[in-house]
C-alpha cells in the first residue's frame, strides 16, 4: 500500500501496481492507471524506426496522438518489440482485458511495455495480472504503480505540481521509468501523466509536445533512442472550471505546470542513469539560433569522450571543443568560450590558464554545469547528461545473460 499520493492526486484517477511474474526477480511488473470517466488524452512516441507492438497498437488507435481515453496499462520486464503478429495481438489483448476491468471500450486504453527486446510476452501471467491490477485500482497504490514500471532503474520517479488557474486548483502529476537506452527524440522511456484540468484532446496534445521538447528531449544517458518510448497524459477535467483555451493565460499556466512535472521526471531519469555518479548540464548559448544551440548541446551531452571525462573529473577542454565542432551547428573556435563550472578553460581559439585541481574538484560534485558560448548569436539550449562509468558497461554487458 502506498504511503504517498502522486499520480492519483489529480482528481478523477485511480491506480494499481502488482507483480504478475514477468520479471525473474519477482519485482513488481504491471501497472494500470485509470480515469473514473472517459477523459481527454494525448501521447508522443519514439522516433526510432524499430518500434514495439504497443507503440504500433496505440498509433493505430489514435493516428493523431490524441483522443478520448480512459486508461493506460504498462508492463515492465519485456518490451514486446520485434515479436511479429503475436506481439501485436498481445498488445491488443492487454488493452481489451484492461478495458473490461475499467469498464470502457478497448479503443480508450493505451498500452505500453518496457524491458528486454525480442521476447514474447508471457500472456497467461499478464492476463491474470491485469485482472488482479484491475481489482486493486484505488487511491492507495501510487507508489506501487511507480515501482511496477521500472526496469534497471534504481528508484521510482514521481512528480507533482499544483497551480491556480482562474481560481481553480489544478494538479498535474507524473510517474516515469528510464535508466538506460535513453536519448529522447520525442520523449524518452515510459512516462504517464495525469491532470484534473479541463482541455480538449487536440490542445492537450499540442501542450504535451511543447512540454516534452525542453525536458525529456533534452536528456541523454547513452545516446540510444528506445524502441518503446512513450509519454502519455490524461486530463480528467474533474477539478471543474472552464476549459483551457489556446493562447490564453490559463494555457500558459497549465503548460508551465506540465513542463515542470516533465522536467522533474526527466532530471530523475538522467540522475538515475545506469552506472551514473553525477549529472552535467551542458549549456550552449550564443549560437546562431536555438536549433543550432540544441545541436551543439546534444553533441556534447552524447559524446562518450566527454562522458568519460566527466566520470574521471578530467577538465580536458579539448573533448568539449571537439564535441561542439563535430555537431552540425556553426562553431567558430575564435569566438568560442568554454567554462567548466566557474572555471574558464577555453577562449578565443585556445586553452586558458586555469587551476586544474580546482576545476577537477568542481567536476566531482553531484551536479556540474558546462557553459559553451559560441559567440555567434542569441540561440540557447540546455542538455542534461550523466557520466559514463565502468558500471554502465557491466550492467549492459550482462543485460540478457
Amino acid at each position: 500500500m502506498s504511503r504517498t499520493r502522486h499520480i492519483t492526486l489529480p482528481q478523477g484517477f485511480v491506480a494499481s501496481g502488482i507483480t504478475c511474474g514477468i520479471k525473474a526477480s519477482g519485482k513488481p511488473d504491471l501497472a494500470i492507471l485509470a480515469a473514473n470517466a472517459t477523459s481527454a488524452g494525448a501521447f508522443v512516441t519514439t522516433t526510432n524506426q524499430i518500434i514495439g507492438a504497443p507503440v504500433q497498437h496505440i498509433r493505430t488507435l489514435f493516428p493523431k496522438g490524441h483522443g478520448r481515453m480512459r486508461a493506460i496499462v504498462i508492463n515492465s520486464g519485456n518490451s514486446n518489440v520485434c515479436t511479429g503478429k503475436t506481439g501485436l495481438r498481445d498488445a491488443a489483448t492487454m488493452g481489451k482485458l484492461t478495458a473490461k476491468q475499467v469498464g470502457c471500450p478497448m479503443e480508450e486504453v493505451l498500452v505500453a511495455s518496457t524491458g528486454v527486446i525480442g521476447h514474447k510476452l508471457p500472456m497467461d501471467k499478464i492476463k491474470a495480472g491485469i485482472v488482479q491490477a484491475g481489482e486493486s485500482l484505488s487511491l492507495r497504490n501510487d507508489d506501487a504503480a511507480a515501482k511496477a514500471i521500472l526496469t534497471t532503474d534504481l528508484s521510482p520517479k514521481t512528480a507533482v505540481v499544483q497551480v491556480n488557474i482562474d481560481g481553480v486548483k489544478i494538479t498535474v502529476a507524473g510517474i516515469a521509468k528510464g535508466s538506460g537506452m535513453i536519448a529522447p527524440s520525442l520523449a524518452t522511456m515510459i512516462a504517464a501523466l495525469t491532470t484534473d484540468a479541463k482541455i480538449t484532446p487536440a490542445l492537450l496534445h499540442k501542450l504535451l509536445k511543447q512540454a516534452v521538447h525542453p525536458t525529456f528531449n533534452a536528456v541523454t544517458v547513452d545516446s540510444d533512442t528506445s524502441t518503446s518510448d512513450t509519454v502519455a497524459i490524461l486530463a480528467s477535467g474533474a477539478a471543474g472550471g472552464a476549459a483551457v483555451k489556446a493562447n490564453t493565460p490559463a494555457y500558459k499556466k497549465l503548460l508551465a505546470a506540465v513542463t515542470e512535472v516533465c522536467d522533474a521526471l526527466a532530471y530523475a531519469i538522467v540522475a538515475d542513469g545506469e552506472g551514473a555518479t553525477r549529472v552535467a548540464h551542458i549549456v550552449v548559448k550564443g549560437a546562431a539560433n536555438d536549433a543550432e544551440a540544441e545541436l551543439a548541446a546534444k553533441s556534447v551531452a552524447n559524446s562518450p569522450l566527454v562522458k568519460t571525462a566527466l566520470h574521471g573529473a578530467d577538465p580536458n577542454w579539448g573533448r568539449f571543443a571537439m564535441a561542439l565542432g563535430k555537431s552540425r551547428a556553426k562553431v567558430v573556435a575564435e569566438t568560442l568560450t568554454i567554462k567548466v563550472g566557474p572555471h574558464k578553460v577555453f577562449a578565443k581559439g585556445t586553452g586558458c590558464r586555469f587551476d586544474e585541481k580546482a576545476a577537477s574538484k568542481a567536476m566531482q560534485e553531484a551536479e556540474l554545469t558546462v557553459t559553451c558560448n559560441l559567440g555567434l548569436g542569441k540561440g540557447t539550449f540546455t542538455a542534461h547528461t550523466c557520466d559514463l562509468s565502468r558500471e554502465y558497461i557491466a550492467i549492459n554487458a550482462d543485460y540478457t545473460t
